[in-house]
């Protein structure tokens, strides 16, 4: 569908009488030519803010640029490193455009159109301005880091499309000459030419446009410049890109929103089931244990059932952790499109290991369907939900408790032995202390010592 938008800056006053209207009808992108900061305004940095909605009216989001620093005209004095905020730094996005005796409207930008490099009055393109090593192999011009000087072989770099000039020196233009004997760092807002490195005297050059190379010819007074036309000077300022994403959904508007209510934990042993309860769900739904997808089956528009994933998937190291891995519950669109819940789920260990321990006495944790757990997260509708654990074989227990009865956790030393005075968390699991005769059910984040 048809999108529009309306950018401006962020100031805390700022009005939609204040912003310019962006459309995208004819081409893909939006130029916002006529914003400016005021000589009142006093901020070194602004960001862009650009509201964009579709064409029903419906808005789609607002999305902010970076910082941006404010210049309000190019420094005349010569560059040093001892200041380096306006200079520009190898690996840096730049953009180049040429203004034909200083007029705005005769601007245009060096740009990449078809597989080619053109002189656009449309659109502006972002370049990687890379320093090159001159002291490279023929044709292999190996990058290098530091601050751009003016005599530098340097490398643009088209970062949308991949495209690269050949291989340039940097140089400053004065009065319309290139300056030969400079190397002061590179400036923003500098003017400079680009001569093609090894050639006689050619530089990159626009004609309408074009581009296109022109020769330059020696100053008849001053050996150390060259005569430039004006398609030769470029402006070169720092640029920089942030990307959004938003889904134009294949799928119908939804007329209410999926809302999940909550979780039911259900199974044993090593596959254990969370069923999710809620409502307007569909068969395009997914469920994420933060970002492992879970395999989902679509029950009804009330219900969606899940294998919970195994605690391996959130790192290779879980054997050995000693504190619970928390994860947010998601619903994802096949789209793409993200459905937050207020659920978390925590994986509990029963007691972990460090490497080097003995491997005797360490405790293999499994899932395990606990009796009456379902309706205790369905009577107390939490938002947490946790795969419970069974005790394995020889797991130390007291008088009175039964070889299988599960349900009975006990705390342990490292070494096996049981001290009664291990403090524990287990939520919606039986629990009871090795100095108490009863069992009790615990509430989340609840503990026993």
């Amino acid at each position: 569908s048809r999108v529009c938008g309306y950018m401006g800056l962020d100031s805390a006053g700022s009005s939609l009488a204040e912003t310019q209207k962006l459309t995208f009808e004819e081409q893909g992108f939006g130029c916002a030519k006529a914003l400016y900061i005021s000589d009142t305004d006093k901020r070194k940095h602004f960001r862009l803010v650009l509201k964009l909605f579709f064409g029903n009216g419906q808005e789609i989001g607002t999305f902010h640029s970076k910082l941006i620093k404010v210049i309000s005209k190019p420094s005349q004095k010569k560059q040093s490193l001892k200041n380096t905020d306006l200079c520009i730094s190898s690996g840096s996005k730049v953009s180049l455009f040429n203004r034909l005796r200083s007029q705005t409207v005769s601007t245009r930008y060096l740009s990449v159109e078809g597989g080619a490099f053109v002189a656009s009055a449309r659109q502006w393109a972002a370049f990687t301005l890379h320093l090159a090593d001159e002291r490279g192999a023929r044709g292999d011009f190996p990058l290098r880091e530091g601050y751009v000087r003016y005599g530098s072989a340097v490398r643009l770099i088209c970062t949308a499309s991949g495209l690269a000039l050949p291989p340039l020196i940097i140089r400053k233009v004065s009065k319309q000459c290139a300056m030969l004997d400079v190397d002061e760092p590179v400036s923003q807002l500098h003017k400079c030419a680009f001569q093609l490195q090894g050639s006689d005297r050619m530089y990159l050059c626009l004609s309408t446009e074009k581009v296109i190379q022109f020769q330059a010819s020696p100053c008849p007074k001053e050996a150390n410049r060259e005569l430039l036309n004006d398609g030769s000077c470029w402006t070169i300022i720092g640029t920089e890109t942030v990307e959004y994403t938003f889904s134009e959904t294949a799928h119908a508007a939804l007329a209410t929103p999926v809302m999940p209510h909550w979780p039911q934990l259900t199974g044993g042993g090593d596959v254990a089931m969370l069923e999710v309860q809620g409502e307007y769900f569909h068969t395009h739904l997914k469920v994420w244990f933060g970002d492992v997808e879970a395999e989902t089956m679509f029950r009804s528009p009330k219900s969606l059932v899940c294998v919970v994933p195994d605690v391996s998937a959130f790192g290779s190291d879980w054997r050995w952790l000693r504190y619970p891995i928390t994860v947010p519950l998601l619903l994802l669109r096949d789209d793409g499109l993200i459905y937050s819940s207020s659920f978390t789920f925590t994986y509990t260990p029963e007691q972990s290991f460090l490497p080097g321990h003995s491997s005797s006495s360490a405790l293999r944790a499994t899932r395990h369907r606990v009796p009456g757990n379902t309706w205790w997260l369905h009577e107390h509708m939490q938002p947490l939900t946790t795969p419970l654990r069974a005790k394995p074989p020889g797991f130390p227990r007291s008088g009175g408790e039964s070889a299988h009865s599960s349900q009975i956790q006990h705390p342990v030393n490292p070494d096996g032995s049981g001290t009664g005075s291990t403090t524990w968390r287990r939520p919606w699991s039986w629990c009871r202390s090795e100095r108490g005769a009863e069992a009790e059910r615990l509430l989340p984040s609840s503990e026993v010592s």
